[in-house]
């Protein structure tokens, strides 16, 4: 028996594709003169995507906000950079400061100072010295003396001051790694005997800018 039954051959309907917005724009562009025959109209402006339906609205706000997200965690404020490090003089200067071949310009005497009111005499020192175009000046710490060279004539305050128990010779290096420092001097070396020896420093300071 033969089949009665029909294909279904009704044509399906064509999904038709969304305009993007450059299209859009074309379109505008090209409609934006054109005058209508008699009797006729201007047809419709083409839909936008998420106007017509076929994309939700709620998608693109969606990843409109997990990439305004993404980008706030990943960019980090950049932070200025600080003062250039200490560096080694050129050989030649090192050679005269060493040999005692060059005059400070000015000189800063540390002895009896307290430990912090030390390091403050001597970060405005150095920035006052800087700001006049200096650029070798003296720092004298004090050696320090060793416990068994202590006179029993004096007493022990007298030893454990900063500059005879050597502490301001050991913190000035210290000192001078700090940003605020680093800013002012550009490097520092022990300073010749007849200039204090090992209970003093030369420091050569940036130049003004």
């Amino acid at each position: 028996m033969a089949n009665d039954t029909k294909a279904d051959v009704s044509p399906r309907r064509r999904r038709v594709r969304a305009l993007s917005d450059e299209e859009l724009k074309l379109w505008r562009v090209v409609t934006r003169d054109a005058k209508p025959l008699p009797g006729k109209h201007h047809p419709p402006e083409p839909e936008k995507a998420e106007d017509s339906g076929l994309v939700p609205p709620s998608v693109s706000k969606t990843k409109q906000n997990k990439l305004i997200h993404s980008v706030s965690v990943t960019l980090k404020p950049v932070k200025p950079a600080g003062p250039p490090p200490l560096a080694s003089l050129d050989r030649r200067t090192s050679q005269k400061l060493a040999r005692g071949q060059v005059e400070a310009e000015a000189r800063l005497d540390l002895h009896g100072h307290g430990r912090e009111e030390a390091r403050i005499a001597l970060l405005r020192f150095v920035s006052s010295c800087r700001a006049s175009g200096l650029r070798c000046v003296l720092v004298i710490t004090g050696k320090g003396e060793s416990p068994f060279s202590r006179h029993i004539l004096h007493s022990s305050r007298y030893h454990e001051a900063a500059e005879h128990s050597g502490i301001l010779r050991s913190a000035l290096p210290v000192w001078l790694e700090e940003a605020a420092f680093r800013a002012e001097v550009a490097s520092f070396q022990p300073a010749h005997p007849k200039h204090g020896g090992g209970g003093a420093f030369y420091l050569w300071l940036r130049k003004r800018k």
